[in-house]
């Protein structure tokens, strides 16, 4: 089956083509024919793609809305340019979509139904930034393929619909949980699913038996406690806001400085809402930047207080949810890195893990300095009796799968990839 799986955002679209089907994922031999994304959408976008051989292309169109930008990759996808060997819309057999808001209704991968688009609807006070979006790229490809091509959506919050009661409520009164589903619902849970499930096959685990912290390390950050194959914790809660220290979120934050900042700045709580989520974190201690690589380079060259600080911060945060975890798990026998920091800065590896040595985990430099740039491979010492690894996430793969089992009516059989 060729699966488009399709990652819609407020002007950017991601997306991949995988061709996948039982054996293919017996065997990890799923193909990627083509992949990219395409920026600036409402204006003249910039498309940046690459066909099965490889090679990148990169195009401009002027582009008004996601519904165009969803027309013109599936001319692409079918046209010689992109050496996919798919002809035609008809080789398009389905698609999968990242949702990152599914609520308590959904613990799993489903077919869109026309409810189904409803439910999503519903959830956009829930998810105000990402379900809008989400939901115009569902409206897309419906355009783009017709009513016959099936349809899949893959929740963020999904695999997180396993912690219990005392892991997601807060302790706030209860009637505010029961009226408004105030409460913790964890998100990149596609990110985490994919790394333990990698991890399961690397080490040839049960899936009963996988005991893993997997911390996705990129502009937007989360842990995840993962015990038997399903999400026991994770960092963040009723919004991404919360948990490790992020590019531009502070993650936890006493509730109570909301309204201090608020009055001494003038400010509205949406403003101070905003501030929290795109004015700081990495960039709002640092004052320069967000980007990881950039900091660290200033840390170095510099020496800029601030840039060290910030970066000391994040790592900090990160190590003390791994200690957290391993308190509230009874112990662990990986901590698994992914995401663009994790799969690409040994230092931050490095620095996340110095304090852990009370827990069996000892880092080996040099193989921790070999891995970058996509590659898999643990950076633990032998003689760690905590492990650490970092492996590569790859959602866009798991959504295609995911799709490929409830398109097959399997629907029971789509969450069998969480680890």
């Amino acid at each position: 089956m060729n699966v488009l799986v399709l990652n819609a955002g407020s002007a950017t679209l991601k997306f991949q083509v995988v061709r996948t089907d039982d054996s293919a994922i017996a065997a990890d031999t799923d193909v990627k024919l083509a992949r990219g994304q395409i920026e600036r959408i409402g204006g003249e976008a910039v498309i940046t793609v690459r066909g099965e051989d490889g090679v990148l292309s990169r195009h401009s169109a002027a582009l008004r809305d996601m519904a165009a930008a969803v027309e013109w990759l599936v001319e692409w996808i079918t046209s010689r340019d992109s050496a996919t060997s798919l002809t035609s819309r008809a080789e398009l057999h389905a698609v999968g979509h990242r949702v990152v808001h599914g609520g308590e209704q959904f613990s799993k991968s489903v077919r869109i139904t026309p409810d189904v688009a409803f439910a999503i609807e519903q959830m956009i006070e829930l998810a105000p930034l990402h379900n809008p979006h989400n939901l115009a790229g569902i409206r897309a490809a419906q355009r783009a393929l017709g009513d016959g091509v099936p349809q899949v959506a893959v929740f963020d919050t999904a695999f997180h619909q396993t912690l219990e009661e005392h892991a997601y409520l807060y302790a706030i009164p209860y009637p505010l949980y029961r009226r408004h589903k105030v409460r913790r619902y964890g998100f990149h849970g596609t990110s985490h699913r994919s790394v333990a499930y990698r991890w399961r096959r690397i080490s040839g685990s049960d899936k009963a038996d996988v005991r893993v912290i997997t911390l996705h390390l990129g502009n937007g950050c989360s842990a995840c406690a993962i015990v038997g194959g399903e999400s026991m914790d994770t960092s963040m809660g009723f919004t991404p806001l919360e948990g490790l220290v992020m590019g531009t979120r502070s993650g936890d934050i006493d509730p109570a400085v909301l309204d201090f900042i608020a009055s001494k700045e003038g400010l509205t709580m949406h403003q101070v809402e905003s501030l929290l989520n795109s004015q700081s974190g990495l960039l709002g201690v640092s004052g320069l930047t967000n980007d990881m690589r950039d900091l660290l380079a200033e840390a170095r060259e510099h020496n800029d207080r601030r840039a060290t600080l910030a970066i000391e911060m994040f790592c900090y945060r990160a190590r003390k949810y791994i200690g957290a975890y391993l308190a509230a798990m009874g112990g662990a026998d990986a901590v698994l890195f992914a995401g663009g920091i994790g799969e690409n800065a040994p230092e931050i590896r490095a620095k996340i893990c110095d304090g852990l040595q009370w827990a069996g985990l000892h880092v080996d430099a040099a193989a921790n300095a070999a891995l970058h740039g996509g590659n898999e491979g643990r950076f633990s010492s032998e003689d760690s009796t905590l492990q650490a690894w970092v492996v590569p996430t790859d959602e866009e793969l798991l959504i295609a799968r995911d799709t490929y089992r409830v398109v097959g009516h399997r629907e029971t059989d789509a969450s069998a990839l969480s680890s």
